[in-house]
């Protein structure tokens, strides 16, 4: 069955939230967004691509900083209204330069940072 990404279910402002995870160990990097134009490019060159909400415009993950994320594979949720980012990253995901995202956790009430900047 080919697939057409105009059969995912975009919230109001044509956007679906896709998670990154590293391929080889599991480990989930960003949650950023997509429109259906983003889920196509990423398809097409591998290189994953987003839509930024603050800039209005396509983000290839990588393109300013190195910091790429190739892609492996592209998995669809039950209800087609999320996507997981299978990918291989190079360097660090976040914007904090950080591995991943997720760097604060909140333990026994309070928030903890329990991943340091990469150097």
């Amino acid at each position: 069955m080919s697939f057409d990404p105009a059969t995912l279910r975009f919230d109001n402002n044509g956007l679906i939230p896709a998670i990154a995870q590293e391929e080889s160990t599991g480990e989930v990097l960003m949650m950023a967004w997509m429109n259906a134009e983003a889920v196509a490019r990423t398809l097409k060159t591998g290189k994953v691509t987003y839509w930024s909400r603050s800039r209005q415009a396509f983000w290839v993950k990588g393109e300013t900083s190195g910091h790429v994320q190739q892609l492996v594979e592209l998995r669809v949720d039950c209800d087609r209204d999320c996507l997981l980012v299978l990918v291989r990253q190079t360097g660090p995901a976040c914007h904090t330069n950080r591995r991943s995202c997720f760097y604060t956790a909140v333990q026994d009430g309070e928030e903890v940072e329990v991943m340091q900047p990469m150097e």
